[in-house]
């Protein structure tokens, strides 16, 4: 079990955010207040949150994985999972969670084995010291379309009955 699990009503709507490396925070925070949906902040280090009852701030042991365990085990088709990290999106995925990448990219059970295939692929390039290129710097447009795909994921939610 979670060290605490989101303590939300049956069937209510719930954000879960792969923290650490986020950059899109401040967006969430503002869309999660504007719904009135609980974010739950997911890190393996302390940092300021928010002073919202809508906002939770969960620091779990630096342990490997260990904050994407706590996401995973969370994770509901109830929930949206926010994360770079293609294997927890794959894990978020296969307990019906909705998961979207910080660019607004949404990862579904149709895309999630390509990306994983893929990094596969780069993982096995970088450790042959093949000279690869990271991804391109986060831009204004990619917070735009994060912004509109968190929207849409919290509407499809929204109608589930």
């Amino acid at each position: 079990m979670p060290p605490q699990s989101p303590p939300t009503p049956s069937g209510a709507i719930a954000i879960l955010v792969d923290a650490d490396a986020c950059p899109v925070k401040d967006e969430i925070y503002r869309v999660a207040q504007r719904r009135q949906i609980p974010v739950w902040i997911v890190s393996n280090s302390f940092f300021r949150v928010p002073d919202s009852q809508l906002v939770t701030r969960i620091t779990v042991s630096d342990a490997f994985d260990a904050a994407d365990d706590w996401i995973a085990e969370a994770a509901n088709p109830r929930s949206v999972v926010i994360t770079s990290d293609i294997l927890l999106a794959d894990r978020a995925l296969k307990a019906g969670a909705s998961v979207l990448a910080p660019t607004g990219k949404p990862f579904t059970p149709a895309s999630i084995g390509g990306a994983i295939a893929t990094r596969a692929i780069m993982a096995d390039l970088r450790a042959g010291w093949d000279i690869i290129g990271g991804p391109p710097p986060f831009s204004k447009a990619d917070r735009s379309q994060f912004l509109q795909a968190l929207d849409l994921a919290l509407v499809k939610l929204a109608r589930m009955p």
